[in-house]
């Protein structure tokens, strides 16, 4: 999704807090210690699923390891399963609470990784033929020429808004009683 940005990844050096011993400042293991405020979805002994702060759509959840790595590659295999698991789970009560089936499941490895912790996005998709209020952000009007992927990331990422903390709870518990 936040492919629009490349030019800015390309060549840079690996920062120093993407190394795993790092995982002190890193915000999702403060959310996980408690540290930092959260609208949590789910949560078992390895996983917890939050809703993300700066949402590209109503619904948009992050799913995240409690362990601290860098990079999906690193993730030992019991981490991995774990988080699988609760990415099936968690789409699966995305869909029946926004009745919408249309999802984007992203993971970024140093590349447009904001956090450097492994997570997945469970991002909501534009459904066209659905009245779930998932929808795209514009219409093409006739005789317009579409916008092109790099000019609709940017739109979309433009769009972002932050989470309202009482729609967010609202719209956890109708996912939560769909987990």
């Amino acid at each position: 999704m936040t492919s629009f940005i490349i030019g800015a990844h390309t060549n840079r050096s690996i920062p120093t807090e993407w190394r795993d011993d790092a995982d002190r400042d890193c915000p999702f293991c403060r959310i996980i210690a408690g540290e930092m405020p959260s609208t949590r979805l789910y949560e078992d002994d390895k996983v917890i699923a939050i809703l993300d702060i700066l949402p590209l759509r109503r619904g948009h959840t992050l799913v995240i390891p409690k362990a601290h790595y860098s990079r999906v590659s690193e993730l030992p295999q019991e981490y991995a399963s774990a988080v699988g698991q609760a990415v099936t789970k968690v789409a699966n009560g995305l869909t029946k609470a926004l009745g919408n089936t249309a999802l984007n499941v992203v993971c970024n490895q140093e590349y447009a990784q904001a956090v450097p912790h492994v997570h997945y996005h469970i991002i909501p998709a534009p459904s066209f033929n659905s009245n779930a209020g998932v929808e795209p952000l514009e219409k093409v009007k006739e005789n317009e020429i579409p916008l092109n992927r790099r000019e609709m990331h940017q739109k979309e990422f433009e769009s972002r808004e932050e989470l309202d903390e009482d729609e967010g709870k609202g719209l956890a518990v109708r996912i939560r009683a769909s987990l």
